[in-house]
C-alpha cells in the first residue's frame, strides 16, 4: 500500500505512470487460462496448444477388438465409440479413408459420391475387410463429404478427452492406382491433420511407408502407428521420417523371425508390441499380447 504522503509528493503525470504500471501488473501477472483450474474459457483467438506425440517410454497396447484396463499402460489405442482409459496417453482410432465396419450401408444411401466406384458402379470393399467400403478422396467434392462426416467423429475424441487420433489407410491410393488421386489422399490426410489439430489433438500417420516422408513434412502429421514393418522390412522408413515417436504393432501369424529377434533389430520402433491379428480383448480366446 502507498503511503499516502509519498502520493501526495508526487506530481500529477508521476500519479499517472504509478497508476498505469500498476494496472498493467494487474493484468498481466498470473493469467488464467481455460486449461488451469479455475480459469474461465477466454474470448477471442484461443492460443496454441502444444500438440504432445504418444511417449517414448513405458507400455503399449493396441486395443482395437476389445477394451482392458491394464495398470500403468503408458499408451493406448482405442476405437472412437470408446472411451480413454485414464492415466494413459490415448489416441483415438478413425477409420478415415474406409468406411466404418457396420457403416457402409448409410455411406451408400446417404453419401453415395463419396465411395469408390467400378466402372459398372459396384461400391468397391476392401478385400481383406469385406465390410469396408473404400472412400474415394479423389475431388474436393468429395473430400468435403468425408470431412462432413467424420468431423463430428473428431469433436467426440477431443470431447471424450483422448490425447491423439491415428486416421486408418491412407494407402488406399497406392492400393486402387489409377481409381484413387493420389494428390486427392494427400490432400485429404492435410485436412485431417488441420481438424486434428483445431480439436488440440496430435495426429498419426497409420502404415503407408512408402509416404512417410510426405506424411511428416508436408501433411503434417505428428507421429506414426506403424503395422507389421518388421514383416515387410519398413522400420527404417518409420524412423527416418518421425524418429522414436512410432507405435509398431506385429501380429503373431506373420512374424518374420522370432519376437525376440525383432525386438533386437536396429530399426524397431522404442514401443513395439506383438499382438494377434483380430486384437481381441485380453482374457479372450486367441488374445496374444508381448512388449520389447
Amino acid at each position: 500500500m502507498l503511503q499516502l504522503s509519498y502520493w501526495r509528493g508526487m506530481t500529477m503525470v508521476a500519479r499517472a505512470l504509478l497508476v498505469a504500471t500498476i494496472l498493467v501488473a494487474g493484468c498481466t501477472a498470473h493469467p488464467r487460462t481455460a486449461a488451469e483450474p479455475g480459469g474461465t474459457q477466454p474470448d477471442g483467438p484461443q492460443p496454441t496448444v502444444e500438440l504432445r506425440p504418444p511417449p517414448v517410454t513405458g507400455s503399449f497396447d493396441y486395443q482395437l477388438g476389445g477394451v482392458y484396463a491394464i495398470p500403468g499402460l503408458a499408451v493406448v489405442v482405442r476405437d472412437a465409440t470408446e472411451h480413454p482409459l485414464p492415466g494413459a496417453y490415448n489416441i483415438c482410432y478413425v477409420n478415415g479413408f474406409q468406411t466404418q465396419p457396420g457403416d457402409g450401408e448409410r455411406w451408400l444411401q446417404q453419401h453415395p459420391t463419396a465411395v469408390l466406384r467400378t466402372p459398372d458402379g459396384a461400391p468397391v470393399s476392401d478385400p481383406d475387410w469385406p465390410d469396408e467400403y473404400v472412400l474415394d478422396p479423389s475431388t474436393a467434392p468429395q473430400r468435403a463429404i468425408i470431412l462432413d462426416v467424420l468431423g463430428p467423429v473428431f469433436s467426440e475424441c477431443a470431447a471424450k478427452g483422448y490425447n491423439a487420433v491415428e486416421v486408418d489407410n491412407l494407402d488406399t491410393f497406392t492400393r486402387f492406382p489409377g481409381r484413387i488421386d493420389e494428390a486427392g489422399a494427400i490432400e485429404l490426410a492435410r485436412s485431417f491433420v488441420t481438424m486434428a489439430h483445431d480439436h488440440r489433438l496430435a495426429i498419426g500417420q497409420k502404415n503407408a511407408a512408402e509416404t512417410t516422408d510426405r506424411g511428416r513434412h508436408e501433411v503434417g502429421f505428428d507421429f506414426a502407428v506403424a503395422e507389421e514393418c518388421a514383416a515387410y522390412d519398413e522400420c527404417g522408413r518409420y524412423a527416418e521420417a518421425y524418429g522414436p515417436h512410432v507405435l509398431q504393432i506385429e501380429y503373431t501369424d506373420n512374424l518374420p523371425a522370432p519376437f525376440a529377434d525383432v525386438c533386437a533389430s536396429s530399426d524397431r520402433a522404442p514401443m513395439t508390441i506383438l499382438r494377434d491379428r483380430l486384437l481381441v480383448a485380453r482374457g479372450a480366446a486367441g488374445y496374444a499380447y508381448e512388449q520389447c
